[in-house]
């Protein structure tokens, strides 16, 4: 990277900004993208034929990798944080709490647009073309399986100007009532409707409307109180903890962690928590705002480097297409391999493990060449006028947008439901007058 561009990036970085916060955000991103490349085991058996696995759940060891790899939950921390710093600078600005939320749901929303402008295109020209459709939904069920994130994240963003109100007056009973809460909905659904009702959970390569949907509740329980979580970390709460604290926290978590799944219903892979999200995920919440922490002096010193400021800048700008766009793009180049006459080792095998970083950074290089074009949608919005002022519009807007995207990630993605998508993210978008852009990425 030149140095005109750190120079450009090191002016861009607003004074008193924690880029820790940035880095961890960057590095869950890469994370998830490795991930799910590990997931994707698409590859040639020695006789040539086509092998299709879960690769990575298949070792032993995966179950065990999750309770630390799982970053979902630092992903709502760090938003809780952002949200605490954006709603005070905010306040001081003198702008209202549906202002906030029209500018969180346009950060994620607009994002989404040409996303499921592709789905739409590219799931009803296959159905024209009479494509397979097993095949396809093995697809598309695939590269729908991020979007939750897109709903579970804005719904805790829309409500974050009232959960702080919560936590300024309540404090820490507020996540005792959510960690409550939660454990209400996971007894309910493995207790009453597994136990008593004997509706028994969606098998794990099918979608459907099973015991999980019991569990949907959660979304709002589980991820609020992460992003609760993350108010006390901008409160300084954690740092204010010595560093053998710090460990106590993270072990005694573990310990909770460990005796919660020790119970009937929950998943010993953290990932089989993820969604609907459980309380574990809660518990994972607090034990990495501690890690993160603990971190937070070597993290600093390699955040005041000029590279690694640069990198995080660069790759913060487009960290909602990375996220959005990657198993589309996984999927894309794994269709390339199998239709040219290119060498794919079996899935397993130890040249499959030691070429997965290399089709990392394929994949990542694909994703920020057509980033380039991709992160205008990404760029901030602009502060015009809205369109139909209040809070009550916001509200409409949010639930417009989120509808369709949970009815994917239940059902899996298809042709109807990726034009509703579509359809609704539009608007959603226009109720709230977010439709024009600063051309300024947001970091």
């Amino acid at each position: 990277m030149s140095s005109a561009a750190t120079d450009t990036t090191a002016r861009a970085i607003p004074v008193g900004r924690d880029l820790t916060l940035d880095l961890a955000r960057v590095v869950c991103v890469v994370l998830v993208v490795f991930v799910h490349i590990l997931f994707t085991g698409v590859g040639r058996a020695p006789d040539g034929s086509l092998l299709i696995e879960r690769t990575v759940e298949a070792q032993p060891w995966f179950s065990a990798a999750t309770w630390v790899a799982n970053i979902m939950p630092l992903f709502f921390v760090v938003g809780g944080y952002a949200a605490r710093a954006g709603w005070r600078s905010a306040q001081r600005r003198g702008e209202s709490a549906d202002s906030f939320v029209r500018v969180r749901l346009a950060r994620l929303a607009r994002p989404a647009v040409p996303l499921f402008v592709f789905f739409t295109v590219a799931l009803g020209a296959v159905r024209l073309l009479g494509v397979d459709p097993a095949l396809v939904d093995v697809v598309a069920v695939g590269v729908g399986s991020p979007l939750w994130f897109l709903a579970a994240y804005l719904i805790v963003q829309a409500a974050a100007p009232t959960m702080m109100r919560l936590h300024e007056k309540y404090g820490a009973r507020v996540l005792l009532v959510l960690l409550g809460l939660a454990l209400l909905v996971d007894g309910f659904r493995y207790i009453v409707v597994g136990g008593l009702l004997g509706i028994q959970p969606v098998p794990p390569e099918g979608y459907g409307a099973g015991q999980e949907l019991f569990g949907v509740p959660n979304i709002v329980f589980v991820w609020l109180f992460a992003q609760q979580v993350g108010f006390f970390l901008f409160d300084g709460w954690f740092s204010r903890r010595s560093w053998w604290q710090l460990v106590l926290v993270m072990t005694g978590g573990y310990l909770a962690l460990w005796g919660l799944v020790s119970l009937d219903g929950y998943s010993w892979s953290m990932l089989g928590n993820q969604w609907p999200p459980t309380t574990p995920m809660a518990v994972l919440a607090v034990i990495q705002a501690a890690g993160l922490t603990l971190l937070h002096r070597p993290l600093t010193a390699l955040m005041e480097t000029r590279a690694a400021q640069g990198v995080v800048f660069v790759v913060g700008s487009r960290l909602m297409t990375i996220y959005l766009w990657h198993l589309t793009v996984i999927m894309i180049l794994i269709g390339i391999e199998l239709l040219l006459p290119m060498p794919m080792p079996a899935p397993g095998s130890a040249v499959w493990w030691w070429t997965r970083p290399l089709f990392l950074l394929v994949v990542l290089a694909v994703v920020w060449a057509a980033s380039l074009w991709l992160v205008r949608f990404e760029a901030a919005p602009g502060p015009g006028i809205p369109r139909f002022p209040g809070m009550r519009i916001c509200v409409v807007a949010v639930l417009v947008f989120i509808a369709p995207i949970i009815a994917i990630t239940t059902y899996g993605l298809d042709f109807p439901l990726a034009a509703l998508s579509l359809a609704c993210t539009v608007v959603a978008l226009w109720l709230t007058g977010s439709t024009r852009a600063t051309g300024r990425p947001n970091t």
